[in-house]
């Protein structure tokens, strides 16, 4: 991806995470799946889910994908708990440069760091950039 559109996405995602009702950080996931490779990409969000439910300690999560709002686009998603429907994440998936990035937000709290590494192990991630 080029340095330019990259940094774009950064500023982009840091603009999202405003201050508002939560304090949010974020990690930009660059891929190597190309936009033929949905499914794979649905499977790949699925296991972020996994390692962020584990980084922010709130249990059990389940994907809403939001189909029955208007409130929602296309390709963005939430991670809520089973428990009580309590936020973890959101996410949009973008196709930028031939490639799916995935743009997740999430309550501060994990540690940055120990969770870029955990999403870096995962297949057909390239590379996490933490946002603040």
């Amino acid at each position: 991806m080029s340095e330019t559109l990259d940094d774009d996405l950064y500023q982009r995602t840091l603009a999202l995470l405003e201050p508002g009702d939560i304090e949010l950080v974020g990690a930009i996931v660059h891929t190597d799946l190309a936009s033929a490779e949905d499914l794979e990409m649905q499977e790949l969000t699925v296991e972020i889910n996994e390692v962020l439910a584990d980084h922010s300690e709130k249990g059990k999560t389940y994907i809403y994908a939001g189909n029955d709002t208007e409130e929602f686009a296309s390709n963005q998603f939430q991670g809520l708990t089973l428990d009580d429907e309590s936020f973890v994440w959101e996410c949009q998936q973008l196709l930028r440069e031939g490639t799916f990035d995935l743009v997740f937000y999430y309550e501060a709290g994990p540690e940055q760091d120990a969770l870029a590494a955990d999403l870096e192990s995962l297949d057909r991630v390239d590379r996490v950039t933490p946002v603040p």
